[in-house]
């Protein structure tokens, strides 16, 4: 009998959701490629910046890793969800809600995809390689993808079984087919910064801001002032994490990324306005980090579908969000690993009932996510008056979710 052949996925995103997928199919029996327009694996960027891993994607992240003690190495813990009103005359917070169940892990954006990528075998990856466009064969069977090689400026195709598309909330492959769909601009801007601390641990401002929020280190701080909102908590290796909601009209985006090219001019304007909202704490930490950026915020009604034929979409591509419920990241590793499971258990000869078994499984749970996040951050941000309660143990499916 005849071996039988391996089937190949090429994965258009070498981001988060990229990874866990090269991960999840690898380990259901696939070859994959990943695409990566980036030139290197991202290092310490600038605009990686904090998020929270939920019990459920921290289990499936240990499973994929060959010494899952590191993710506890790498992250603190979140047992705390917090809520407090910042009255910005007296410069004073009240506690609002306080949620001590809340059993989440802090982490940087870059430890994570190091951890990701350092256990996957490097020539799967092409870095410097910007997706072009793809064919799918008459019965979708195949795909071949056409894509720019950055260094040389030559184009090369690809061919494959599957295509997925981790290319980010502003994925091109969804274009294709859905080229009428528009993100909702969510009415705000986020202003995010991680203050690094190390080396200067008694600061003045380092101890201010642990006067003023003592349960850093294990807490997730919402400090709500009229109309706006930020969010404040410590990440592992002396940071400390800060994400301020402003609202504001749609600014327009030069380039295909959500996060904005800021002017000295506009940081200025940012400090001035910390003053006069946050307690002197928190504004003089938020004039003090260095490179802070700026990300627009999106989301989209939930789709319909997240296949077609023999492409999938996954993390953000097929449901961009806003941030308010920590979802992203947790939504992409589960999404990898409901994909992984569904196409490994159906076997290559049923590739279309493995996808259609992964979208009735997410695509449920995903769209409640997205819509909560949406009614969570427009209430934080005076922007709706009813609704949702402010803790996050209230999202859908919050003690986990469906995986096959």
């Amino acid at each position: 009998m005849g071996k039988i052949k391996k089937m190949k996925a090429i994965i258009v995103g070498g981001s988060i959701a990229g990874v866990s997928c090269a991960h999840s199919l690898t380990l259901a029996g696939w070859d994959v490629l990943v695409l990566e327009k980036s030139s290197e694996p991202p290092a310490r960027s600038p605009t990686g910046a904090g998020l929270g891993l939920d019990p459920q994607a921290r289990t499936i992240i240990k499973s994929w890793l060959p010494h899952p003690h590191l993710l506890d190495e790498t992250t603190l813990p979140l047992s705390i969800d917090q809520n407090q009103g910042t009255d910005s005359e007296k410069k004073v917070t009240r506690v609002l809600t306080r949620d001590e169940r809340f059993d989440f892990r802090a982490a940087y954006w870059s430890d994570i995809h190091g951890l990701l990528f350092n256990a996957l075998d490097p020539t799967m990856f092409l870095w410097g390689h910007k997706f072009l466009s793809f064919t799918m064969s008459q019965d979708e069977s195949t795909v071949k993808v056409e894509t720019l090689v950055m260094e040389t400026q030559e184009t090369i195709e690809i061919h494959g079984d599957l295509l997925v598309a981790a290319d980010g909330c502003l994925s091109s492959i969804r274009k294709t087919f859905l080229p009428n769909l528009k993100l909702r601009y969510s009415g705000y801007c986020a202003w995010r910064g991680v203050f690094d601390f190390s080396g200067d641990e008694n600061s003045e401002t380092v101890s201010g801001i642990k006067r003023e929020y003592p349960d850093l280190g294990k807490c997730v701080y919402f400090d709500l002032a009229r109309d706006t909102h930020s969010v404040f908590y410590e990440l592992s290796n002396k940071k400390l994490n800060w994400i301020w909601y402003v609202n504001q009209p749609e600014p327009e985006l030069k380039s295909n990324s959500v996060t904005l090219k800021v002017s000295q001019e506009m940081i200025n304007k940012m400090h001035q306005e910390a003053d006069t909202i946050w307690i002197p704490e928190l504004a003089r930490l938020m004039k003090e980090t260095k490179e802070p950026f700026l990300n627009v915020i999106y989301d989209c009604d939930p789709l319909e579908r997240i296949f077609w034929g023999n492409v999938v979409l996954v993390g953000d591509a097929a449901h961009p969000t806003t941030p308010h419920g920590l979802r992203s990241t947790n939504m992409s590793v589960l999404d990898a690993e409901v994909l992984g499971k569904c196409l490994g258990e159906r076997g290559p000869e049923n590739l279309r009932l493995g996808l259609e078994e992964y979208q009735r499984i997410r695509l449920p749970v995903v769209s409640e996510q997205v819509l909560y996040a949406r009614c969570l951050g427009r209430i934080k941000q005076g922007l709706d008056r009813d609704g949702v309660g402010l803790e996050q143990k209230h999202m859908p499916f919050f003690s986990g979710a469906p995986l096959v």
